[in-house]
């Protein structure tokens, strides 16, 4: 006999869209074809896709900077192609991440107070994919560690601190990846690929730790992404359409340990999980809906809490960590929701009489302090992510500058990259032909910075045309 109510701290979590002058209006958010989230959140800034001409571009908003944001507002606008994917480094909330069509991974520093300026120069630029890169996501707990992964069905792990790429992982996806996560404490990443497979890999080792086929049967996108536990929690489709969820153990991926089926709809499920609380929300593309589960240890597992509807579709999702909410108002999350025109923050709250701190809402959770650097995780070395209390609020720290060492390739020695098979680069000899070359290589990418420059001035002086055009036509 199952008892008909289930003790639950979140059992009555309710949603709530807020005031429609604390949204972020007027933004023509990316229309490109590709199922990421377009949206990047953390507790100084959101970061949206936006539709850009010549080029790809995204917002970076001050999170206070609401309200009606203008044509001419400053974008980062240096890659050639569309924006596909972006993402905030968990350890420098100035640091942001972007994977885009131009196969390229780019990583920005964005100025403290915001742009005041379209930034059309990254810090580093990531070149090692084939084809469009549309996956990006930073370590959890090791400094300037990113993953990337592209089109081309690799998976490449760079420190963004000497701009190297050090494990390439070509040879383990036949067909386009769909997402790719990290575990808790980054030792092993989980990935989700159109041959319908959900494979658990050892990114250091460079071997598949466990794989499941088929593991949802329709033909469309799945999602996989691991939980705090080492479970791995997927979404994903049948074979008459039905959307479903399911929980997997990685050490026997025979049968799910949970799997619910949902409804008919078609959109990807996008699934956001919060370990503090075990908490998975699933926001469907194109859905005006938001599910939320809690996952715990009893049957079924996966435990339906509630719904937040609205009468809008998504385009996208930012979500907000867990240091960015506000403790007084007992918020468990924040999302930010992308409509065609504008981003709305929703906020998802457990009602408490009380005006105390809840420490059984607010365990530690994890801060933006780097438990590890780039260096000691690929020796090998694992560490859980530092944790924080919440209980006085957080209060963001001054964050260091990203600064990108590159190794000088001429005194490199050969043998000094033994030790764990990583890429290493061709040697060059200075022969007169190629410093000629090096010298033709600078005058080209001068002339290609002062294009960029020219698009993003041009792109500024159309939008101020077309307001001028609107005030007259109005």
């Amino acid at each position: 006999m199952r008892r008909v109510v289930r003790q639950s701290k979140f059992r009555h979590v309710f949603g709530q869209a807020v005031k429609n002058d604390q949204c972020y209006d007027d933004i023509r958010v990316s229309r490109v074809t590709w199922d990421s989230s377009f949206c990047a959140v953390n507790p100084r800034f959101v970061a949206i896709i936006i539709e850009a001409s010549g080029g790809g571009a995204f917002l970076v908003l001050p999170l206070h900077k609401t309200g009606r944001i203008d044509k001419s507002y400053p974008t980062v606008c240096g890659h050639t192609g569309p924006v596909l994917d972006i993402d905030w480094c968990p350890h420098n909330d100035q640091v942001i991440a972007s994977g885009s069509e131009d196969c390229t991974v780019m990583v920005w520093q964005i100025p403290e107070n915001g742009l005041t300026l379209s930034l059309t120069e990254p810090v580093v630029i990531l070149e090692g994919h084939s084809k469009r890169v549309g996956i990006v996501a930073w370590h959890p707990t090791a400094r300037n560690v990113l993953l990337s992964a592209g089109c081309d069905n690799a998976i490449i792990i760079w420190n963004v601190g000497t701009g190297e790429a050090l494990i390439n992982l070509d040879d383990m996806h036949s067909d386009m990846i769909y997402n790719v996560s990290w575990n808790r404490n980054g030792s092993l990443i989980c990935t989700a690929s159109k041959d319908k497979k959900v494979r658990v890999i050892d990114p250091r080792k460079q071997e598949i730790v466990a794989e499941k086929e088929k593991a949802h049967e329709g033909a469309r996108p799945m999602r996989a992404i691991f939980l705090a536990d080492g479970n791995v929690f997927t979404t994903g489709f049948s074979r008459m359409s039905e959307r479903q969820l399911a929980l997997w153990n990685p050490k026997n991926m025979e049968e799910p340990i949970a799997l619910h089926e949902m409804d008919t709809s078609n959109g990807v499920l996008l699934p956001f999980y919060d370990p503090d609380t075990s908490i998975i929300y699933l926001c469907g593309k194109g859905d005006s809906s938001i599910r939320y589960f809690e996952i715990t240890d009893e049957s079924p597992y996966v435990h339906y809490l509630n719904t937040f509807s609205s009468k809008e579709p998504q385009r996208g999702m930012g979500y907000m960590p867990k240091r960015g909410l506000d403790v007084n108002k007992c918020e468990i999350a924040r999302f930010f929701k992308l409509h065609e025109r504008k981003c709305e923050p929703i906020i998802m709250t457990v009602p408490r009489k009380s005006d105390l701190f809840q420490d059984d809402l607010y365990p530690d959770t994890a801060g933006p302090e780097a438990a590890l650097e780039a260096e000691e995780w690929f020796e090998g070395k694992n560490a859980d992510p530092i944790l924080i209390s919440l209980k006085h609020g957080y209060i963001p720290g001054k964050n260091r500058d990203l600064k990108v060492v590159k190794k000088n390739i001429l005194d490199s020695k050969p043998a000094a990259n033994k030790k764990c098979d990583l890429i290493t680069v061709p040697k060059k000899t200075a022969d007169p032909a190629s410093v000629q070359n090096e010298a033709k290589l600078d005058e080209i990418l001068k002339e290609i910075k002062s294009i960029k420059d020219t698009i993003c001035n041009q792109d500024e002086r159309i939008s101020k045309l077309e307001q001028q055009m609107a005030k007259i036509a109005a």
